[in-house]
């Protein structure tokens, strides 16, 4: 049975994260762009202040501050992609791969951008106070009742996905790193995981938000300072790096080493699609998140929420991907080329320089990634369930979400993941329909509220 649904599902999702999916979602950030006149670019700067502004910010909307709300959606973001996926990318892509990242990044902080605007402006509060928004939401409220069918479809990928991807895999990620590096009995692992996901999960987004705003800050810095000291180390490696970022990224990557070679096309696919994973924009993911902020308009929150993909990607990914470049082996050769692919990459990369400090390092980074995961999908996961049965499947979900921490951190997950992978890009089409259908709506927002706040430029 097992063997059956690996069957169907494996060219579903090699469809669904193929070259297809990457031209819509670039493509569609590409229209956004142009539509706004490349507003992440000019307003980039006057968004980091919103968000210095919206540390504590209260209003009558909403159930989170701005800053609390970006600090969930990155909390969900920063993951095992930005460590495990980066290499896997570089591995097989090779170093133009990271290009392509940084150039799927800045095209997406517009596409991330609307979806949170929408978002923020189409959400609704329930009966019992809560306030949700994303896609099924602006699809429902934007497009009205005979375009409902679309936001069901996101809704039903997307509980799937968060058990599966945020409960059962993260879950899964983080016992058996910490069992494989620090020898650590899986059974206290995933029980200590249970607990701490019922104590915060149980108190809801707020809480959800409370935690992310001090933890976040906190582990990617942890990880970026990580990342700077071995940068600093081989710092006459860095403009060698560049220029292979740089001519890779157009050029054909030779064969070396345990290296296979990579066309350009290969490049591109790699950088686009682990950039994506990454990020997730054009997704769907993170408004729901922001459409609990506090901010005091669509705009606001929209332009703090493109940040998301900066940090995620042009930031903490490439600080992975320099660490690993800058890399080399016993004999001098570079380490992105030995042959080692993923998290044993990535691992390598941070033991060869700073010995045991920077193995045992990147398994507490990752951990804490990959618990702030499955905080940030749980939220995703009941806003979706809230849509499709209403305020009284909210507990329920969150009792659900942490039993399948308890399972994920104990069995295989090889179809689970295959599955919530596939059901996480299959909500990217409802995502974009909406996006590319409310467009002239859009614009038409983002016009008028530049009108009004005068810290952003139309």
């Amino acid at each position: 049975m097992e063997q059956l649904i690996k069957d169907i599902l494996t060219p579903i999702n090699s469809f669904v994260w193929g070259p297809v999916m990457l031209v819509m979602l670039v493509g569609t950030g590409l229209y956004l762009n142009i539509g706004l006149k490349f507003y992440s670019f000019r307003n980039w700067i006057r968004a980091y202040k919103c968000l210095w502004e919206g540390r504590s910010d209260k209003s009558s909307h909403g159930e989170i501050s701005p800053w609390n709300a970006l600090m969930t959606a990155i909390a969900a973001d920063i993951g095992t992609g930005n460590i495990v996926g980066v290499a896997t990318a570089i591995a097989i892509g090779g170093p133009g791969a990271l290009f392509w990242m940084w150039v799927t990044a800045l095209v997406g902080m517009m596409t991330k951008f609307s979806e949170v605007l929408l978002s923020v402006h189409f959400r609704e509060k329930t009966p019992a106070g809560n306030w949700v928004g994303g896609a099924m939401y602006f699809i429902k409220n934007g497009l009205g009742p005979k375009w409902a069918w679309l936001g069901v479809l996101f809704a039903v990928f997307g509980t799937l996905a968060c058990i599966g991807t945020g409960a059962m895999v993260q879950a899964n990620a983080i016992c058996g790193n910490l069992v494989s590096s620090f020898g650590l009995n899986k059974y206290l692992v995933t029980g200590i995981l249970v607990v701490m996901c019922v104590l915060v999960l149980l108190g809801g987004v707020k809480r959800v938000g409370a935690v992310a705003g001090k933890l976040v800050p906190f582990m990617a810095g942890l990880y970026i300072i990580m990342c700077l000291v071995i940068i600093i180390m081989h710092i006459d490696r860095v403009p060698q790096v560049f220029v292979w970022v740089v001519t890779d990224a157009f050029t054909p990557t030779a064969a070396q080493g345990g290296f296979v070679g990579a066309t350009i096309m290969m490049a591109i696919q790699m950088g686009m699609a682990r950039g994506i994973f990454s990020n997730e924009a054009g997704l769907g993911t993170a408004p729901m998140a922001h459409a609990a902020s506090t901010a005091e308009s669509p705009l606001v929150q929209a332009s703090i929420g493109m940040l998301d993909v900066f940090i995620d990607t042009i930031i903490v990914c490439s600080m992975t991907g320099f660490v690993i470049l800058v890399g080399t082996t016993p004999e001098g050769d570079p380490l992105w080329s030995s042959g080692l692919n993923g998290g044993v990459l990535s691992a390598t990369a941070f033991a060869s320089s700073l010995s045991s400090i920077g193995e045992y390092g990147v398994s507490i980074c990752l951990a804490l990634f990959a618990f702030t995961t499955a905080l940030g999908w749980c939220v995703y996961g009941e806003r979706c369930i809230i849509y499709l049965f209403g305020d009284k499947g909210q507990v329920p979900f969150r009792i659900i979400y942490c039993i399948a921490v308890g399972v994920g951190g104990l069995v295989a997950l090889d179809v689970v993941w295959l599955l919530a992978d596939t059901c996480n890009a299959l909500m990217a089409f409802p995502n974009l329909s909406g996006l590319l259908l409310l467009s002239p709506v859009l614009f038409k927002i983002v016009r008028e509220e530049t009108k009004k706040d005068k810290r952003f430029v139309c």
